[in-house]
């Protein structure tokens, strides 16, 4: 099933009421309101006929409308902030007068500079955002974990989560991320979930298993389920996941017998087993490592003593001002954080959800240097 970014409810506003506000900085002629109005008539028909007929469309139909009617989207949510910010000022100026009298003597003049500084910022903003996705960072993230029964005293990872390969994420990219993986040298690699994005058939049928069995990392590669990961095709995902490393559904493994990696099934199944019951028996004076794709099991892992818990899924919002809103659900969206003797890194993602664009958020892949210590 393809589906769209948004609801057709959201798309509808969003360009209502751009057209809306933008309709009087555009001049009073025929020549340029037709095209104006056409513009906005043409992109809610565009949508509205991929919406109602996305599972009849081929894919070569689907893509472009998906990317053209998301793209928009994005760029209509920015515009509306950003009219939004503007009309905010236009009340307080009845109030506060702090307009200087050239803009009220001008209006007509200013909207329509506005207008223009709003389109090139827009796009600007847009072709920035995209090329955040295409051009992922790495991230070095340095820590110490007080476990000297180890006879291994350091431990070089190296963590992708969402990759999220799909109708967006295609085999160019997840190539350009594995050679980033293996320039860092990693001794160990772990994929933290939301592998995929929906159907599998996009990994499948481009052979995205021979580009990430290209990681290169002598203790091996591991994985553990996202949420995406029980969307559709959910055995074959599976069995295509197996192809590409170790995956660990609420289970533990030890590559080289000097610490655990415990994969935990993700959150979104409530019958996943519990913490206490996967590390039941195990040598515990080992550093201890989990991955759990959704952050919300903290309070958990630190009861039990857990050294180190690496998590994905919140994409730090990927778009701004949603970072601000994922400071209100989680303990620790994005990042590095400690508490108790448990320390944790969520990542934002190496991937998207969604349309392939991020503003105020990085696309990353986590470099783990890990020294042992008593």
């Amino acid at each position: 099933m393809k589906v769209f970014i948004q609801s057709i409810y959201g798309q509808i506003l969003l360009t209502a009421y751009v057209a809306w506000r933008g309709y009087s900085a555009v001049p009073a002629r025929r020549a340029w309101r037709i095209p104006y109005l056409l513009f906005f008539i043409l992109e809610v028909g565009i949508f509205l006929f991929g919406y109602f007929f996305r599972n009849d469309l081929p894919d070569a139909v689907m893509l472009p409308l998906m990317m053209l009617c998301n793209t928009w989207y994005i760029a209509s949510l920015y515009l509306t902030i950003g009219l939004v910010f503007l009309e905010l000022l236009r009340l307080g100026d009845r109030f506060f007068h702090w307009f200087p009298a050239f803009i009220r003597q001008n209006m007509l003049l200013v909207k329509r500079v506005l207008f223009v500084l709003f389109i090139i910022g827009d796009v600007c903003l847009m072709v920035h955002a995209y090329r955040t996705v295409m051009n992922p960072v790495v991230k070095h993230v340095y820590l110490s974990v007080p476990k000297g029964s180890s006879s291994r005293d350091s431990l070089r990872i190296v963590m992708m989560s969402d990759l999220h390969i799909g109708e967006v994420i295609q085999k160019p990219l997840v190539q350009k991320q594995v050679s980033l993986c293996n320039a860092q040298h990693p001794e160990l690699v772990v994929l933290v979930g939301d592998i995929m994005d929906y159907e599998s058939r996009w990994a499948e049928n481009a052979h995205i298993e021979d580009d990430l069995r290209r990681l290169d990392a002598p203790l091996g590669v591991f994985i553990v389920n996202g949420n995406h990961e029980y969307r559709a095709n959910i055995h074959a995902k599976r069995k295509w996941l197996r192809k590409v490393g170790t995956l660990l559904i609420d289970s533990v493994a030890s590559p080289d017998s000097t610490f655990l990696l415990i994969g935990r099934d993700d959150f979104v199944n409530k019958k996943r087993k519990a913490l206490h019951e996967l590390i039941a028996g195990k040598d515990t004076t080992l550093p201890t490592i989990v991955l759990d794709h959704q952050p919300w099991s903290f309070s958990e892992m630190r009861m039990l003593g857990i050294d180190l818990g690496l998590h994905g899924h919140t994409h730090n919002g990927q778009l701004w001002p949603y970072p601000l809103v994922m400071k209100f659900i989680y303990e620790c969206p994005y990042g590095y954080y400690r508490k108790g003797p448990t320390q944790h890194y969520v990542s934002s993602g190496v991937g998207c959800a969604g349309p392939p664009y991020r503003v105020g958020t990085l696309s990353e892949i986590v470099v783990l240097h890990i020294k042992f210590c008593p």
